[in-house]
């Protein structure tokens, strides 16, 4: 029996489960640090993992199972719950840039902010789905870059004000057959999964500490199926990256060259990068070998080419294009000897900046524990648990609007998390304008915007909820859509260029008069409302006709002049352009005193006196003096009574003299009543 190690009430379970062996490893965090307490580990008996990805389901359970009884031994207590990593062999990451577009300068908001990361999100997902149509890939986490106001970059959006935002974002997923499988290898197990990260970001919390992600480093863990990448800069993890070859690729070499099997061929590589002993071993034949670890390394040199130059062309990619500025190479694949030096030279770098961490990144870990000393090959199963208290991750489920969605719990789940997952539209979401109205002004084209809907009104176990709230399992979320606003709706009276007016000098007094507007050649009225593809044309001139029709003086019987010259009806008014008009004088009729006269043309029957040079009226009930003239006409009214003609009141000016419908012509005698008034 072995001893029982002793082991807190609170501690945690890492398992990782690799192409070539499981780990299992238990320990404790406290002030000091992390503490491994338990550790075993199983190689695989057969290829049940290719490539970090479960293929044989049964046969990873059996092994997990091996793992976790020899670990409950160790320690005294049973196991139920476990941490796991993916691998990054099936990890996409996508870098979109997501952009809002405000109607007026805004002051950004936090749930603007939650909205500019949700469309980079949306963004990144439709397109790892175009890409990977074959699987269903789950959002596992997403990484803000760069934030920009008006195309300038700024470290913090909110409480700035801005035409315009947007957001460079790094986005990972998870296809949905690589989580389903891990998970039903550990549940198979009899354990429960407690929280789940990703292989290089377990990797990458221990070996580049938080401080040092300042620099542009690269991580590299060198597996036995893949070797993941990440990459650091200006204090962010800004790309992650796999490529599908590592040390079994090596060990393969060893096997067909030495005529081994794979697991001989295991050992022939460890024995190599960890002795400087020849190494003996027999072949299939039952030949008996021996060789030196040079005689290894220059057989897995081609492989080893291979590897560090795929290794160097994938950091320089995630980089930008350019080498970073130091690697850490971590697991055990990166142990052959020629692995480090080769990446240097592929990356430019000095041999120096390129080192395998194992001991030195496990410093402030304690191995409570016999036979394990700190190594490389322990980085990622560390920081499986270690991630557990950093950033606790599993995944739950939620129902919305009636749909049961798996989520990756990153511990800060919100609303909007789930709509995304769910693939609920996101136009659906948002305010919506109801349909805009083009049209023509003067040949210019102009729109006229439709009214905001309201946003979509969000509930969450039945109760009011935003979307920047958080989430936990088994909730219930419904959303009811948004609304289309009204279309664009705009009356011809309500243009600016419709309210101004053009002014006149008629027969020397100053008249202002409103613009026409024409609509696809028809005149219209102030109430239209344009619609669609409408020309509208708002005219600067009055011809001769419609000016005269405006102050309903008739055209018949006067001379007119504009600026000075003879006019006819089209003649074309502009703007201050001064207007004359005169009676035409009739000839009086000679009557023969022995005939029958003639009828006398109201012209000359109803002349006044010459001496009658003043008369009394009213106008509109108002008494009124006309003076200084002979005779009067009803336009002369408007020179002694404050009636403002510029001032539309209706769509008709109405004049009468003694309750009868008049023109401006007609004559006004004394004592007359005079009604002046817009109707309509």
């Amino acid at each position: 029996m072995p001893e029982i190690i002793r082991c807190p009430e609170q501690f945690v379970f890492g398992l990782d489960i690799g192409t070539r062996s499981i780990v299992g490893t238990v320990g404790y965090m406290d002030n000091a640090g992390f503490h491994v307490i338990a550790m075993e580990v199983k190689e695989h008996d057969t290829r049940a993992m290719l490539d970090g990805q479960v293929h044989d389901i049964s046969k990873v359970t059996e092994e997990i199972q091996i793992v976790k009884s020899s670990l409950e031994l160790k320690i005294g207590r049973p196991l139920t719950k476990v941490c796991i990593a993916a691998a990054g062999r099936v990890l996409r990451t996508v870098t979109v840039k997501a952009v809002v577009d405000f109607d007026d300068e805004h002051r950004v908001t936090g749930e603007d902010i939650y909205n500019l990361d949700f469309a980079g999100v949306e963004l990144a997902h439709r397109q790892i789905n175009e890409n990977e149509s074959e699987s269903d890939f789950y959002c596992v986490g997403y990484t803000p870059v760069k934030y920009y106001i008006n195309d300038y970059e700024i470290s913090n959006l909110e409480g700035h004000k801005a035409d315009r935002i947007s957001v460079e974002l790094l986005a990972t997923f998870l296809p949905e057959e690589v989580v389903d499988g891990l998970y039903a290898s550990v549940e198979g197990a009899g354990l429960e999964v407690a929280n789940l990260t990703l292989e290089p970001i377990a990797a990458m919390n221990v070996a580049i500490p938080e401080q040092y992600r300042l620099l542009n480093i690269a991580l590299v863990d060198v597996g036995a199926g893949t070797s993941d990448i990440c990459i650091t800069r200006d204090g962010s993890v800004v790309a992650y990256g796999m490529i599908p070859c590592a040390g079994d690729e090596l060990s393969e070499m060893i096997a067909k060259n030495y005529l081994v099997d794979f697991a001989q061929a295991e050992k022939i590589k460890m024995a190599a990068g960890t002795s400087r002993k020849k190494i003996s071993f027999k072949d299939i034949m039952g030949t008996k070998i021996s060789v030196t670890p040079e005689d290894v390394i220059n057989v897995t040199k081609p492989v080893t080419d291979k590897i560090t130059g795929d290794v160097a062309d994938k950091i320089i990619e995630l980089n930008g294009g350019r080498s970073v500025s130091a690697v850490f190479v971590v697991g055990g694949g990166g142990k052959i000897p020629g692995f480090t030096s080769g990446l240097a030279q592929r990356l430019s770098l000095p041999q120096e900046r390129v080192a395998l961490r194992g001991k030195e990144v496990l410093g402030n870990i304690e191995f409570a524990i016999d036979n394990y000393k700190k190594d490389s090959l322990f980085v990622t199963p560390v920081g499986i648990c270690i991630n557990y208290y950093t950033q606790k991750n599993n995944f739950i489920y939620v129902t919305v609007n009636g749909e049961r969605i798996k989520l990756y719990d990153n511990n800060s789940l919100t609303v909007i998390d789930a709509i995304m997952q769910s693939g609920y539209p996101n136009e659906l979401l948002f305010p919506r304008r109801g349909m805009a109205v083009n049209y023509t002004l003067n040949s210019v084209a102009r729109m006229v915007r439709g009214e905001a809907g309201e946003p979509a009104r969000i509930l969450k176990n039945g109760k009011e909820a935003n979307m920047s709230m958080q989430i936990e399992k088994n909730d219930y979320i419904d959303i009811v859509e948004s609304t289309v606003g009204e279309a664009g709706k705009l009356a011809i009276g309500s243009l600016p260029e419709y309210k101004s007016q053009i002014e006149f000098s008629i027969n020397g007094k100053q008249v202002k008069c409103p613009k026409f507007a024409y609509v696809n050649g028809t005149l219209q009225p102030p109430s239209y409302i344009i619609k669609e593809n409408d020309s509208v044309v708002m005219e600067n001139y009055y011809t001769v006709s419609q000016l005269f029709e405006f102050l309903d003086i008739p055209l018949d019987g006067v001379i007119i002049k504009v600026n000075n010259e003879d006019a006819g009806p089209d003649t074309k008014v502009y703007e201050n352009f001064n207007v004359r008009y005169d009676e035409i004088e009739e000839e009086p009729v000679i009557v023969d005193e022995e005939g029958t006269p003639e009828e006398i043309p109201a012209a000359v029957r109803d002349k006044e006196p010459a001496d009658n040079t003043s008369i009394q009226i009213t106008v509109n009930n108002t008494p009124v003096t006309l003076k200084n003239k002979t005779r009067y006409t009803l336009v002369d009214v408007l020179d002694f009574y404050p009636f403002d003609l510029s001032k539309m009141g209706g769509t008709e000016l109405y004049t009468a003299i003694n309750g009868v419908k008049s023109g401006f012509t007609d004559q006004v005698r004394a004592n007359d009543s005079i009604d002046i008034y817009w109707i309509g």
